[in-house]
């Protein structure tokens, strides 16, 4: 849990959201997890882009870009571990 704005939390959302719009052409999706104190968010990768061998470059050139340009209190974004 963070102590961002809920306004954060959808601009996330809404960035997310775009990205899926990509992802979903290749039977994938990414989801938001957590946003951590430090500004570094967690997310996850759903049916292909969960075993692909490209889901680095895609979470670092496309989902991450995408968040990054959209969302001023996000930093990084990184893969959730569970």
């Amino acid at each position: 849990m963070t102590d961002f704005a809920p306004e954060v939390v959808e601009k996330i959302k809404d960035a997310l959201s775009e990205s899926n719009r990509f992802l979903a052409i290749d039977h994938g999706s990414v989801e938001y997890v957590d946003l951590e104190h430090d500004g570094i968010l967690r997310v996850r990768f759903h049916g292909s882009c969960a075993v692909c061998p490209l889901r680095p470059m895609t979470l670092r050139a496309g989902v991450e870009r995408a968040v990054l340009l959209k969302v001023a209190e996000v930093r990084r974004v990184e893969l959730a571990l569970n």
